[in-house]
């Protein structure tokens, strides 16, 4: 960012792909913001699921998943960084205990884990009530995202977990464009700057 400029934080935003983004990760997306900062940005695509569910991804990393009202869910493509790499977003457990070795709080409540100690309380039918599991994260290096807003690639707007958690995913991308009062017939790739 140039000295002088304004810092923003657009964390527990969700970025919504405006039209003109083609790039086959983000066309499309919906992305959560965990961390963002003067150094860059971190983000979960929240609407592509991939072909593994969480039974499958457990009996990967050789773990027995317990909760079956988790197993048939979809893991998730999460962005095209670390895609090897487990990524749990979740309710924030607050001061009742059971925090985990590698987790990022997230302002606005929600928390994304990395270890695999959430995945070892999930196996055993604890852990977090909810939760959504990406393999890979969207990220940005300084000023990128910054950049990319300022060429109309994305529109943002505070998140509502209930977009992650409990919205069906082929209505996830309207459904973030209603948090602004948008219908997707209202968006064009072009770009309003004169």
């Amino acid at each position: 960012m140039s000295e002088g400029a304004t810092s923003i934080d657009l964390s527990n935003q969700f970025l919504i792909a405006m039209p003109g983004i083609t790039d086959g990760n983000f066309a499309g997306a919906v992305v959560y913001l965990c961390e963002h900062t003067e150094n860059g940005a971190l983000g979960l695509v929240i609407n592509r699921p991939i072909d593994i569910n969480l039974r499958n991804l457990f009996e990967k990393v050789d773990l027995n998943l317990e909760r079956e009202d988790l197993a048939s869910r979809p893991v998730y493509f999460g962005g095209p960084v670390q895609t090897e790499r487990g990524f749990v977003l979740h309710d924030s457990l607050g001061d009742e205990g059971g925090h985990y070795s590698s987790t990022l709080k997230i302002p606005g409540g929600l928390e994304m884990t990395t270890s695999r100690d959430v995945l070892e309380a999930l196996s055993n039918g604890a852990g977090p009530s909810r939760v959504f599991i990406t393999l890979g994260y969207a990220g940005w290096g300084a000023g990128q995202l910054e950049d990319e807003l300022s060429r109309n690639g994305w529109l943002n707007v505070n998140a509502e977990p209930a977009v992650i958690f409990d919205t069906p995913v082929e209505e996830r991308y309207d459904r973030a464009l209603s948090l602004l009062g948008i219908d997707r017939s209202m968006l064009t790739s072009e770009a309003g700057h004169g």
